[in-house]
């Protein structure tokens, strides 16, 4: 299945994704049970550990004498975009009875996530009291990789298969005759909007389930959130640990002319 086509691809496990693996699955999991990142990153009544740029590696990916991130999913993002410099991951932990409502959650927001997956695209960061939507970072795609294994329903990945062709027929308009070095500037909120609920019509939900050491590409334009936890679902102690790998393009006009 090509990932350009549909928006994503799971890779089975491979040698040199197990060796990544197994490098940063202690680092990662001293990241998770540090208090002080508990304290700041544990969301929606402690059922999801957001772990934004917490694991410690290198641009290349390695973790402390560990390998670089290598194998066929990234070899399939770099035939697309390049050799792009890697960012710290986030460590994105889900538990059992995710999402539970946080203090302040509006009525909109948290039934967005039980019944959306809080589907979204990476990159278009919500600025002001508003939260009004631009495009700051502009991924060059994401690359998941599961640290640890959990059954089907253990609020996996979810991915609105072919969500991507919309989106980039929507922000093809809604840049169309302004400069690249501009398109931060602009509040894409309404048109981003109007593109998800074109999604949730028109694409098929996929929830993603990974076993450990195995990696899902996911293409920077496609919708994509969390599934609620399934009555039932198994996981080992920590939770279901999956960590990503989203960097950002040099030139933010990629984001729209790369496949």
């Amino acid at each position: 299945m090509s990932w350009l086509d549909h928006g994503f691809a799971v890779f089975a496990q491979e040698d040199a994704m197990a060796q990544w693996v197994d490098a940063a699955m202690q680092p990662a999991l001293a990241a998770i049970r540090d208090p002080v990142k508990r304290d700041a990153w544990l969301r929606h009544g402690g059922t999801w550990f957001a772990g934004v740029d917490l694991l410690d590696n290198d641009e290349a990916g390695r973790v402390g004498d560990g390998p670089p991130v290598a194998g066929r999913a990234l070899a399939a993002a770099q035939a697309v975009c390049g050799p792009l410099a890697l960012h710290r991951a986030q460590l994105s932990v889900t538990y059992p009875g995710y999402p539970a409502r946080d203090v302040g959650d509006s009525d909109a927001a948290h039934r967005y996530r039980l019944t959306r997956d809080a589907a979204h695209l990476d990159g278009l960061l919500p600025e002001g009291p508003d939260k009004r939507r631009h495009l700051r970072e502009p991924h060059g795609y994401i690359l998941g990789v599961a640290l640890t294994g959990a059954g089907a329903g253990a609020a996996p990945l979810v991915v609105y298969e072919g969500s991507h062709h919309v989106m980039r027929a929507a922000f093809s308009a809604c840049f169309s005759g302004h400069a690249p070095a501009d398109w931060g500037d602009l509040d894409v909120t309404l048109a981003y909007q109007a593109a998800r609920r074109l999604c949730f019509a028109q694409c098929a939900r996929v929830e993603i389930v990974l076993e450990a050491g195995q990696s899902v590409l996911v293409h920077r334009m496609a919708l994509h959130g969390i599934a609620p936890w399934a009555a039932g679902a198994q996981a080992g102690p920590d939770g279901r640990i999956m960590a990503y790998l989203r960097p950002v393009l040099p030139d933010i006009a990629d984001w729209l002319s790369l496949p």
